[in-house]
């Protein structure tokens, strides 16, 4: 297994770097633009530019194995080996020139993250979780820094597209706003969980946001030594289709849980 495990993450990386570096090369550059349901998420020619270059190394050495990607959607052959691949995770972004987007993708052994590569072609910043050997960027250890004591919270806020204006999802988002130093939402959920990993955020809310982008994320926070647990306080672990998500470092948990608690009590 290890074996395999070592040749799933070079493909990966490989794969992620590759299709990272077109979509910043295509940064700047015209590319076509389209809306793909009602709620506004958008496709550019350069997420299915990306996801080609992804599939096509994935398939090239894994030929039996399950891929599930953002717009190509399910392929390969259904069993204990899958790969999620979001080749452009922050489209909307990257549609209105804000340079803030990455490449997600997670392999899983029945239903387990086992891998998780995250690349980040703005920064050139390349993070690898494998479960159970921790986290590295760029090839070396990440591991989140403590919290400082007394400081006011910053926090990630994640949703699902199908959430929309909720009405306790929004009632729990102006809680967490007027609790917190600030929140922020930025639209490529694979960097929160990068800056959460590195210790730059002091929590992650995530509401019902189940895709392509999120495990590889999760995965890098765990294995840097964060937290991941649903809002009742139970760790979070294999795949969930209506994920609640509370990340941080461990010694916030209590506090960061008392927040969101409190604020799910008011909706």
């Amino acid at each position: 297994m290890q074996a395999m495990i070592e040749q799933v993450k070079r493909v990966a990386m490989e794969a992620a770097t590759a299709a990272g570096k077109l979509a910043k090369s295509r940064f700047d550059g015209a590319f076509a633009v389209e809306e793909k349901d009602e709620h506004g998420d958008l496709v550019t020619e350069v997420d299915r530019l990306a996801e080609a270059i992804i599939l096509e190394k994935i398939r090239a050495e894994f030929p039996e194995h399950g891929i599930r990607s953002e717009e190509t959607g399910w392929s390969g052959v259904e069993g204990d080996y899958l790969w999620l691949v979001d080749p452009l995770d922050g489209t909307n972004n990257y549609a209105i020139g804000l340079p803030l987007y990455a490449v997600a993708i997670t392999f899983f052994v029945q239903r387990e993250a086992m891998v998780g590569v995250i690349y980040d072609s703005v920064q050139d910043k390349l993070y690898l979780a494998e479960r159970g050997k921790g986290a590295t960027c760029n090839g070396q250890p990440l591991r989140i820094k403590a919290p400082k004591a007394g400081r006011k919270l910053t926090l990630g806020w994640i949703q699902g597209h199908i959430v929309q204006k909720e009405e306790r999802a929004m009632r729990l988002k102006h809680h967490l706003d007027l609790t917190a130093k600030r929140v922020l939402r930025v639209w490529a959920p694979t960097l929160v969980w990068c800056m959460m990993a590195r210790g730059d955020l002091d929590g992650v809310v995530l509401y019902n946001s189940e895709g392509d982008d999120l495990y590889a994320g999760l995965l890098l926070l765990q294995e840097a030594g964060g937290l991941v647990i649903d809002f009742d306080g139970e760790p979070f672990a294999g795949m969930h289709a209506e994920p609640y998500l509370v990340g941080c470092h461990p010694d916030k948990r209590n506090e960061l849980l008392a927040v969101v608690q409190e604020g799910l009590l008011h909706t």
